[in-house]
């Protein structure tokens, strides 16, 4: 059995604001942006090399916006990937690495979205 993770909705409190900053800073490609009415709209992105996309919108989930915590997004080089976000105006945390003798290390840089929802660059090298 095969269990593909395709798409993830993030809840937000403005639309073309997510929008923007996903597009415009975070890099994403706009796959998808559908209204039918005032109650529901959908818009749908996906970040450069990723098979799982995001979405937000109006009536797609009614939890806090910002309250997504934690996603990853896992880079060849962390440094070039900060730099290259960080030049778009995305406000980036300092690369942090982990490790222990023997294991390979891990680094991480965060960044937040507008709401708050967070994401996490990562990079295992070993």
């Amino acid at each position: 059995m095969d269990l593909r993770l395709q798409l993830v909705p993030l809840p937000v409190a403005d639309v073309e604001r997510a929008k923007s900053f996903y597009v415009d800073k975070a890099g994403f490609t706009l796959d998808h942006d559908h209204s039918a009415g005032d109650q529901f709209r959908v818009v749908q992105l996906t970040p450069p090399g990723s098979a799982c996309s995001i979405c937000f919108g109006i009536g797609i989930v009614d939890t806090t916006p910002g309250s997504v915590k934690g996603l990853h997004l896992v880079v060849d080089d962390i440094h070039g990937a900060r730099a290259e976000l960080a030049g778009r105006g995305v406000e980036m945390g300092e690369v942090e690495k982990m490790g222990a003798p023997g294991k390979p290390t891990v680094s991480y840089a965060a960044f937040t979205d507008p709401d708050g929802n967070s994401w996490t660059l990562q990079q295992i090298s070993g």
